[in-house]
């Protein structure tokens, strides 16, 4: 009876705690889409002021001008958004960040160390001029990958040639260097 009583009690504690939190839904400040969360309404108003007090204001006049520092008044703009206009180059896209989400051909997936090394030499063997390499993350199992490319579209090219001899090949997504992707 009295683990029962305990029982109940954390449910309590825990089911109290889950019912307080509500959907609050705001507006993305970059493209402006609706933006749903759940949190608790206090905590959502909380930071709607603390965003209103990071915004600018249109022309600071009087005594305290320059010091903004004791000023709690709401200001009265939004800040500005930086917002690329053009899309970027995958040269510039690079120069941010050299390792991005980028796809690479599953040549196959195998249950050994020593399997995956004679997929990779078959494979190198018909195509010297692409980059193989094992995935050891679903061990005990090994996936055999190949190429680094920046869309499935530029995938498209290699992977027919790779189906002639790996029938079971597939475009995946995956993290890339950018210097060697496609």
């Amino acid at each position: 009876m009295k683990n029962l009583f305990k029982i109940i009690a954390v449910f309590a504690l825990f089911s109290t705690n889950i019912f307080e939190a509500q959907q609050v839904v705001t507006k993305d400040t970059l493209a402006g889409t609706p933006l749903s969360m759940m949190m608790d309404q206090k905590i959502s108003d909380l930071l709607s002021t603390v965003e209103d007090k990071c915004a600018t204001k249109i022309g600071a006049s009087g005594s305290n001008a320059g010091n903004d520092y004791y000023d709690n008044t709401p200001k009265t703009t939004t800040p500005r958004i930086s917002v690329p206009e053009k899309e970027l180059s995958n040269s510039e896209i690079c120069r941010k960040n050299p390792r991005i989400m980028g796809y690479k051909i599953q040549l196959a997936v195998v249950k050994s160390n020593k399997e995956a090394d004679e997929v990779g030499l078959y494979f190198r063997r018909r195509f010297p001029y692409i980059k193989v390499e094992k995935d050891v993350s679903l061990r005990p199992n090994y996936k055999v990958m190949a190429g680094s490319y920046f869309s499935k579209q530029s995938a498209a090219a290699d992977l027919g040639k790779i189906k002639q001899h790996f029938k079971d090949a597939i475009a995946v997504q995956y993290r890339v260097f950018c210097v060697e992707a496609k």
